[in-house]
């Protein structure tokens, strides 16, 4: 009832009313927004016009025409892609390619081989290799060079971030690893 009353203030969940004292219609203010995010999947409070998990704007929610034009655009995507694979698959370069060896090495660069030579289990191993990942990112943000002293304080928190998160890594490998047979 408190949208019939006059001189109302305004709550930030609900739209602004917009009754007059001869109305007896309510006007929608948001016209066929989205339910659902569509980058998170979290669903939108009730007049929100933002994601308040990731912050995206809330799209409009498709008509029929638009859902008739994205099923056919659908379409003639799947269409290229199949066209694209035919393609590739017929014509002598995809011949050719299976004719090339690869040399005698870089069977020792696969992740199996690796596991094997390391003597890791499968979750230790690729925790391992996102540890490494992660000092990787540490030494790059190194890279980027600093105006002020807030762009390089700046510049080491995410170094530290990228740090912590490599030794979290590194541990996660440990715990994950085989007891020895000692």
């Amino acid at each position: 009832m408190s949208g019939f009353v006059q001189e109302t203030q305004q709550e930030f969940w609900r739209p602004p009313s917009t009754m007059t004292a001869g109305d007896t219609t309510v006007q929608e203010s948001i016209p066929a927004m989205a339910e659902v995010c569509a980058h998170c999947g979290t669903e939108f409070l009730l007049g929100s016009h933002f994601c308040h998990c990731c912050g995206r704007r809330r799209p409009n929610a498709l008509s029929a025409t638009a859902k008739a034009d994205a099923a056919a655009v659908a379409k003639l995507w799947d269409k290229a892609i199949t066209w694209t694979h035919s393609a590739i698959t017929t014509t002598p370069w995809s011949r050719m390619w299976r004719k090339v060896k690869s040399p005698a090495w870089l069977h020792y660069l696969h992740f199996h081989e690796i596991q094997r030579w390391v003597g890791l289990t499968t979750a230790s191993l690729i925790a391992f290799v996102i540890g490494l990942g992660c000092v990787a990112g540490a030494l790059l943000v190194g890279l980027i060079t600093a105006k002020t002293l807030v762009d390089w304080q700046a510049i080491q928190f995410y170094r530290v971030e990228w740090l912590l998160a490599a030794t979290a890594s590194f541990v996660a490998a440990i715990l994950l690893k085989k007891p020895s047979g000692n």
